[in-house]
């Protein structure tokens, strides 16, 4: 009897990489959602350009609001005033420019077409406001609707519906934004 020997033969670990339609769908998908981030980036970038007419926006129709409250308070005008022009009152209907506040000191009213468009002073260096350059609010357009308060099919005859809404134009979008600022006003101070 011969003595066997058994050699042992050692294979080496199977090296496996990445076939080609790995590699190519991998590439798709990274693709892809480089694409999505930046549609995003560019929508942020975009909106971030008009934050300051955003901003403008929001605080043409808390003027308006404020000197409704402030006619109100101060006796300026008598409750029944304080509706639109076709339902009585001294607020003009639908979109008007913005016009600064004419003699009654109340903004969307008749008066304010004498006034003349309204014109924002952005700060100088030193945080003040300058006439350095000077930005006309020509773009924008506001509208007071005021209506009244409507429960259980009976009108509320010391309440009363507001509506501004501040629309304006920019470059960047192709139809007109739109702010709205709603609330109520009653007849009481």
């Amino acid at each position: 009897m011969k003595p066997t020997s058994k050699t042992s033969t050692l294979k080496a670990p199977i090296q496996r990489g990445f076939s080609l339609i790995e590699v190519m769908c991998s590439m798709f998908i990274l693709t892809v959602g480089l694409v999505s981030l930046l549609s995003v980036f560019a929508l942020s970038l975009k909106t971030t350009q008009t934050a300051q007419q955003d901003l403008i926006a929001k605080q043409l129709a808390n003027e308006a609001v404020e000197s409704i409250f402030t006619a109100r308070d101060t006796a300026q005008v008598q409750w029944s005033q304080i509706q639109n022009v076709s339902s009585g009152g001294i607020f003009l209907d639908n979109m008007q420019p913005v016009n600064n506040a004419g003699a009654d000191g109340i903004f969307g009213t008749a008066d304010d077409a004498v006034a003349g468009g309204q014109i924002l002073y952005p700060p100088g260096t030193n945080g003040l406001p300058s006439t350095a350059n000077p930005m006309p609010l020509t773009l924008y357009q506001r509208s007071i609707l005021i209506t009244p308060v409507v429960r259980a099919g009976a009108t509320i005859a010391t309440l009363r519906n507001l509506r501004i809404t501040v629309q304006y134009s920019t470059t960047q979008y192709s139809t007109p934004k739109t702010y709205v600022l709603t609330g109520f006003i009653s007849q009481y101070r």
